[in-house]
């Protein structure tokens, strides 16, 4: 009997320790997810081959795509460059807009790389020993906001009619290019590499046959990229170029670290010597801009973002982003002068509030300087303002004129006529014909205006909104499709464009019932309502605010706002937690916990900050009231069924913390919904397209034979289910066939990205906000709905 007890208790504690493991197994934290980062660069021009044949094979190529605007501001762009002996043709490098030519002094303008694999420009250098050879080096090196990885280096040997891509595909961002004086086929480039993941790509390259080869002939580490380069006129093997920390993190701009710096050769790159004596510590210098005297060539100047401290914030103290100043004022914009050709320098400017402020919080985007070319102590500098020095840069004063806008990133000196400059921006280019006293600007002609989305209302005709980089939130009005007139086929409908409330980065819903309602933040989620009244609008702050003791939600640049589509009184905003108001914003409940991963590890220090770990996207159901999804930046999306009583995470299936960009429920189905998520942050580009049909309990991708990413936005169409949009880095897509196959959608656009699309629920007209070209609509969808 006693054995027979004996038996059961060891069945039993068998039986236990079972339940345990099995217990166990089942709780157990997933294994950890490995990230997608640094698609192969040959993979994306693949990619671009695909697309462009694509685009020849559409069959909706006759649905031709309108550019309407806005014509009265331009776009951030990035260098400028005129051929030797020459005024009238110049050169415009726009950050993500192309590369643009003018041969009448800017009074009409062509861009010249519509059909390249990428719009993304870095910096362009012209041969001084031949004017029809150009070298274009494609990727923004200021890596800041909306900053797309380029493909390498095009070399045009016809004035840019043509172009052959010539190598360094890798390298992503390109911040400087030097060709030798009397031989174009040795060129140096200085390539700043990838954004945000560490890469071999980068540093000094050296071709000496004009790009069948190229020698990487400096190079630190896999994250010290070259942002500028400078060359001796009257002895070509002399260079210095300026090694900067370049790597961003989602929550960080770069941080100063050391062992980057000034480099000189002299030997044609063989060899190189640090150029750093005089000038600050490299543990606290950011980005170093040079530049030298065409007649003394001795005379070099290097521009130093300096982040050595000076004094603490004053209590209260916030940043230009209304951020609280957790952080010391820091030197700031340095002026250094070298009178031995780098050998010893000498700081010049003033240390005053002015230079500490220069470049704002964000000096790492800068970095340009520029010397007269025939005066040593003519000396210009160029941050958040333009400014310029007759004493050697001993002091500075700012030019400043209507229609030049902020933001300088390039400067152009004739070297036959000092009065005669061009400078660019992030408002476009601009034009001054007397030292910079008074200005012209080119914005009709170079519209490389960079939109972040789109939002259309329901006046007759329609309004068009959009927030624009550095320009705040604007609106065309007068939209619509395109009406027969006599002797031409079309003429489309004049759009006049004006400013609207909001910041450069947010989202915009608009009132259905009343189209003069609007909703769009400051920064960072700073919600407001404003309205439109007797021709003027007023706004009031509305955003949820955190208690006291509570530190401050944390709000995406492009934090989301949206109506409910069930009643417009009801607005969900988005920071790391979901609220919303019934009462169009007067009052807020917080309707989830906070939906990120809250990583504090992944959490940046100011005036580095980045802010992260925070909602990306919502949308309602428009079938069910109540049923919402809520994507972060982090790469995690939740559905509540129930307003937000409880929340499901729906993450699985789901590439790995990928940026979620868009989400879409569907209008058709109850249980549908779409999720567009980006790479873009892990210099990843595969097209991330995913659909479920169970509120997400499961996932499909829908990427099918979508040629690369990222996949910035999925819409449905307005009156057929199996239509759909999406719009990409390089162009427009739809599907007829729900999402088994995709084609190029219209004819007319070029290689640009389209960040946003909608379909006008009244008017068909399909409207898409580009980053980098403005806005574009087609009049009429009912080609791909038949």
């Amino acid at each position: 009997m006693r054995s027979f007890k004996r038996f059961y208790v060891l069945l039993f504690f068998a039986l236990a320790l079972a339940l345990v493991a099995f217990t166990a197994a089942q709780t157990k934290a997933p294994a950890a997810q490995k990230k997608i980062e640094n698609t192969d660069p040959a993979q994306r021009l693949k990619w671009y081959d695909q697309h462009q044949a694509m685009k020849a094979q559409t069959p909706f190529k006759d649905m031709k795509w309108r550019f309407i605007g806005p014509d009265i501001i331009g776009g951030r762009c990035v260098d400028v460059a005129v051929p030797k002996g020459s005024r009238n043709i110049i050169y415009v490098a726009s950050a993500v807009g192309g590369l643009w030519k003018t041969e009448n002094t800017g009074i009409t303008w062509e861009c010249l790389t519509n059909e390249l694999p990428t719009m993304s420009s870095g910096d362009i250098d012209i041969a001084e020993s031949d004017p029809n050879v150009i070298y274009y080096g494609t990727g923004e090196a200021n890596i800041f906001r909306a900053s797309m990885a380029g493909t390498g280096v095009y070399k045009s040997t016809d004035a840019g009619k043509t172009w052959q891509h010539v190598g360094l595909l890798g390298t992503y961002t390109i911040g400087r290019i030097r060709i030798h004086p009397t031989n174009p086929d040795i060129v140096y480039v200085a390539a700043s590499g990838h954004e945000w993941t560490y890469s071999p790509d980068r540093g000094v390259y050296k071709t000496a046959d004009g790009g069948k080869t190229w020698q990487k002939v400096l190079y630190i580490n896999e994250k010290i990229g070259a942002v500028d380069l400078v060359m001796d006129p009257k002895n070509p093997d002399v260079l210095i170029a300026s090694m900067c920390h370049r790597i961003r993190l989602r929550w960080s701009d770069p941080v100063p670290e050391p062992e980057d710096g000034l480099f000189k050769t002299t030997d044609g790159g063989k060899t190189w010597k640090p150029a750093n004596v005089g000038l600050p510590d490299t543990k606290f210098t950011g980005r170093i801009g040079l530049d030298l005297c065409l007649a003394k060539p001795n005379v070099v100047y290097a521009y130093v973002d300096n982040h050595t401290p000076v004094r603490e914030p004053a209590p209260g103290d916030r940043d230009s982003y209304g951020r609280p100043r957790t952080f010391p004022d820091y030197a700031g914009a340095e002026v250094y002068r070298s009178d031995d050709q780098g050998g010893t320098w000498t700081k010049v400017s003033p240390s005053d509030r002015n230079m500490e402020r220069f470049g704002g919080t964000y000096g790492w985007v800068f970095g340009q300087i520029r010397v007269d070319p025939s005066d040593d102590n003519t000396v210009y500098l160029m941050g958040l303002g333009l400014s310029k020095s007759s004493d050697g840069g001993k002091s500075f004063r700012g030019l400043n004129y209507e229609g030049l806008h902020g933001d300088h990133h390039g400067l152009w000196i004739d070297p036959t006529d000092s009065n005669y400059i061009i400078n660019v921006n992030d408002g476009g280019a601009n034009a001054s014909y007397d030292g910079g006293k008074s200005w012209r600007d080119f914005h009709k002609g170079i519209p490389s205006i960079q939109f972040y989305n789109v939002t259309v209302d329901m006046n007759k005709p329609f309004i068009v909104y959009g927030s624009v980089q550095d320009q705040g939130t604007m609106r065309g009005l007068g939209v619509g499709p395109a009406q027969p007139q006599t002797g031409r086929r079309f003429r489309g409908q004049g759009v006049r464009w004006e400013t609207a409330p909001g910041g450069e980065g947010t989202i915009i819903a608009v009132d259905p019932t009343n189209p003069n309602v609007e909703y769009a933040s400051s920064f960072y989620g700073r919600l407001r309502r404003s309205e439109y009244k007797d021709g003027q609008w007023t706004s009031k702050d509305i955003y949820p605010k955190a208690g006291s003791g509570e530190p401050e939600y944390r709000g995406q640049w492009l934090a989301p706002t949206i109506l409910s589509p069930h009643d417009s009184n009801v607005v969900y905003h988005g920071f790391q937690f979901v609220f919303r108001s019934k009462d169009k914003g007067e009052s807020w409940e917080k309707i989830s916990s906070d939906l990120t991963n809250n990583d504090p590890q992944k959490q940046g220090k100011l005036p580095y900050a980045i802010s992260y770990a925070a909602l990306t996207a919502l949308s309602e159901s428009p079938l069910k009231a109540g049923v919402l999804y809520a994507g972060t930046d982090d790469g995690r999306v939740h559905v509540t069924s129930d307003g937000g009583a409880k929340w499901t995470e729906i993450t699985a299936g789901l590439p790995y913390n990928k940026h979620v960009w868009c989400i879409t429920a569907s209008k058709y189905d109850a249980g549908t919904v779409y999720v567009s998520l980006i790479g873009r942050h892990d210099d990843d580009f595969n097209p991330y397209l995913f659909k479920s049909a169970d509120y997400g309990k499961t996932w499909t991708s829908i990427a099918a034979n979508l040629p690369g990413g990222p996949t910035n936005v999925i819409r449905e169409d307005t009156k057929k289910s199996n239509v759909l949009y999406c719009g990409t880095d390089i162009g427009a897509y739809v599907t007829t066939d729900g999402a088994k196959t995709w084609t190029v959608l219209g004819g007319g656009l070029p290689n640009v990205a389209v960040w946003d699309l909608q379909i006008h629920p009244r008017d068909n007209v399909i409207v898409i906000a580009t980053n980098g070209r403005g806005m574009w609509i087609i009049d009429d969808a009912s080609p791909v709905q038949k």
